[in-house]
């Protein structure tokens, strides 16, 4: 009979870590876990303390620091697939798994699956002819060499891509190998993954070039599976339902979506919303049950169309959902920089970047040419972002797969600060006090259209104490609104306030926080 060794690769929720491997391991399985060295190492300890005494569970014996698209999610996946080959002989497959997963079967019918199929599920669809990405880079993934993360370095990666560009420094394919991309959720047999970490050790040619290429878990084994298995042992599929919206942010699933999830062609499931409780308990006793008849119908993603264009009052399905004001999430938290010097504010942010490596988007409500991704169109214009605020946001922290996020908003924005506060998510305020002097006071009035190149010298006196009240009164409006969260950090401010301000803002050290208060220039003009 197969027995299943789970990859799972993780990086929050250490309860829900453990539950997972309990569930899944209970069944005679096994499970190799890489939870991110850049993720909290309390949470790590948690799990390994709880899990230490489960025979079935291994762990990776390197982790390394995980950043979205990049070549680090491989090497995790590489280092916890060796792990479960080393320390289960008896494991007959490989399937990769995210803490958001749940199986949708019973134990006894994957178990059973596998058995009838033998075969490689994992898909591979040729790289250049296939319309898998739907948009953004294509070409360039490959051709180029990427030494930065989009995410957290923007500007150095498009940077670095335009110099090879213009250089015509693009690098040929590997010739020998035909580029595939697919699904990085897959399930493979133990003689597949035998051969790939075989190939891993000898080609270090390809190796290298996938390590340089951008978003290469799409990529690597995808294209390495079909160059070593025949074709007719691949199944070009995944056993995990997954569903992705118009705007292409994955479709998570609510408490109501049970019977429709359990009657899919599949095995296992992501994304589980953390409040669907319900959900997650009768999917865990489900997977201990035996003699379940599964009527296997496969209408998910067609039902989620009909339904999204029906609307279901009340339910999780609604008439277009980027329309509704629902919450951001209980248990996310939303960070928000209150600055009147946008450049400030951006300096303080690039600190907290380099600290603490949580997203963070300068001001998205503020400035059109904000860079954010491509989210079908909602993000093209301040007003469709003002409009659905909250839509946009809870869009950017399912691309950012992250339960923090921090951005920058003017203090004239005291409408959106008030409705993200009043929102079930945790929401963080740290206002940076600048001083004003008449040359900044004169430059924002030209900037915002109150003066110009010809206003006299006389007129420019009579409006500087109006807009210097004016910011005043701006400041003095956020904390007459007595946000819960409230931080100030200020320019003419002690060192040790500011460092205690940042530390309770950000929930960091006070070693960090001083880190990043104490930096050369922070609120030079």
């Amino acid at each position: 009979m197969a027995k299943i060794a789970f990859i799972l690769l993780c990086h929050k929720d250490p309860d829900a870590i453990i539950r997972q491997a309990e569930r899944l391991t209970a069944a005679g399985d096994y499970m190799a876990i890489h939870f991110d060295a850049r993720a909290d190492p309390d949470h790590y300890e948690k799990i390994r303390k709880a899990l230490n005494g489960n025979a079935n569970v291994t762990f990776a014996k390197r982790r390394v620091k995980c950043g979205w698209g990049e070549w680090s999610l491989v090497q995790a996946t590489l280092n916890a697939v060796q792990a479960a080959v080393d320390a289960y002989p008896r494991a007959t497959h490989f399937y990769m798994l995210s803490g958001d997963c749940m199986a949708i079967k019973s134990a006894e019918y994957t178990h059973h699956f596998l058995d009838e199929n033998d075969a490689d599920f994992i898909e591979n669809f040729d790289y250049f002819e296939s319309d898998w990405i739907k948009t953004g880079m294509k070409e360039e993934r490959l051709i180029y060499r990427h030494f930065f993360n989009e995410r957290k370095h923007k500007r150095a990666f498009y940077a670095s891509m335009e110099i090879q560009r213009r250089l015509k420094l693009a690098r040929k394919l590997p010739e020998d190998i035909q580029l595939r991309i697919g699904s990085q959720w897959w399930c493979l047999r133990r003689e597949t993954i035998e051969k790939v970490l075989e190939f891993a050790r000898d080609r270090r040619d390809v190796m290298r070039f996938f390590s340089t290429t951008w978003i290469p878990d799409e990529t690597f084994f995808q294209t390495i599976v079909p160059h070593l298995v025949p074709e007719p042992e691949i199944r070009s599929r995944t056993l995990t339902f997954l569903m992705f919206t118009d705007y292409g942010m994955p479709v998570t699933f609510y408490n109501d979506h049970y019977d429709m999830l359990i009657s899919q062609d599949y095995l296992f499931t992501r994304k589980i919303s953390p409040e669907a409780q319900d959900l997650k308990r009768r999917l865990g006793l489900l997977y201990a049950a035996t003699g379940v008849n599964f009527q296997i119908s496969g209408e998910g993603p067609s039902l989620f169309k009909f339904l999204t264009g029906r609307g279901r009052v009340g339910r999780r399905f609604a008439t277009r959902f980027w329309e509704t004001e629902s919450t951001l999430g209980r248990e996310r938290e939303l960070l928000v920089v209150v600055c009147k010097k946008w450049h400030v504010a951006k300096r303080v942010l690039e600190r907290i970047r380099q600290t603490t490596n949580v997203p963070a988007v300068e001001y998205l409500f503020n400035e059109e040419d904000t860079y954010l991704p491509d989210l079908g169109g909602i993000q093209t214009s301040l007003e469709k972002r003002t409009r659905h605020r909250r839509a946009l946001m809870r869009m950017l922290f399912d691309y950012f797969e992250t339960d923090k996020m921090i951005v920058c908003m003017d203090p004239t924005n005291i409408e959106l600060l008030q409705d993200f506060a009043a929102d079930r998510s945790v929401t963080r305020l740290l206002e940076i006090e600048c001083s004003f002097t008449d040359d900044y006071l004169i430059g924002h009035a030209m900037r915002v259209g109150l003066a110009g190149e010809q206003t006299s010298p006389e007129t420019l006196e009579r409006l500087l104490p109006t807009i210097r009240n004016d910011m005043i009164f701006e400041s003095d409006r956020i904390r007459d609104a007595e946000f819960k969260n409230y931080s100030r950090i200020r320019e003419t401010g002690d060192l040790e306030d500011n460092t205690q301000a940042l530390a309770q803002f950000l929930s960091i050290s006070t070693d960090a926080a001083r880190d990043i208060a104490s930096s050369p220039h922070l609120f030079a003009d």
